[in-house]
């Protein structure tokens, strides 16, 4: 089979699912694609199966810290054969921030979306094991949003004592 090119595939996003892709942008050499949340299973999904995407590199989130879609969902996605990297993400609102889970896709999703919950607060429909994954399953926050005090929620976790002086 003849290298497919991250162009090729980038258009063959933007054909299948149409205006449920937001925008396309290239950015130091790696494509990224943006698309409705709507659509985010299926495009993973059809990039993995159709294009050869076998090996999820990462997810992250991000606290846009915008009044319209505040978190954003980054996939990043690697085609071993053709030797192409990208980026597929999606946007939610701050009221209940969801998506499907991608652990059916890869089952390396597993600990990417607990850290995305655990951090954000973005919910994973059909997670298999929704626990946090660094945090306490009582601890009420999400400290990587943008308005969590820098300094942490006086009393929120018992801290040991860094003063050597004080007893």
């Amino acid at each position: 089979m003849a290298k497919e090119t991250i162009i090729a595939v980038s258009k063959a996003i933007s054909e299948k699912f149409g205006e449920l892709v937001l925008g396309t942008t290239e950015h130091a050499g790696d494509h990224i694609v943006i698309v409705d949340k709507s659509v985010i299973h299926d495009v993973l999904k059809y990039l993995k199966e159709e294009h050869h995407f076998i090996y999820l590199a990462d997810i992250v989130a991000a606290d846009r810290f915008t009044e319209d879609d505040r978190f954003e969902v980054i996939y990043n996605l690697l085609s071993l054969r053709d030797q192409h990297r990208i980026f597929i993400k999606t946007r939610l609102p701050e009221e209940n921030p969801s998506l499907p889970t991608a652990t059916d896709i890869w089952r390396g999703a597993n600990w990417n979306e607990r850290e995305a919950y655990d951090m954000f607060g973005i919910q994973f429909e059909g997670h298999p094991d929704p626990r946090r994954i660094f945090l306490p399953e009582d601890f009420k926050y999400h400290p990587l949003r943008k308005e969590f005090p820098l300094l942490g929620v006086p009393g929120s976790l018992d801290l040991p004592n860094t003063n050597p002086d004080a007893e």
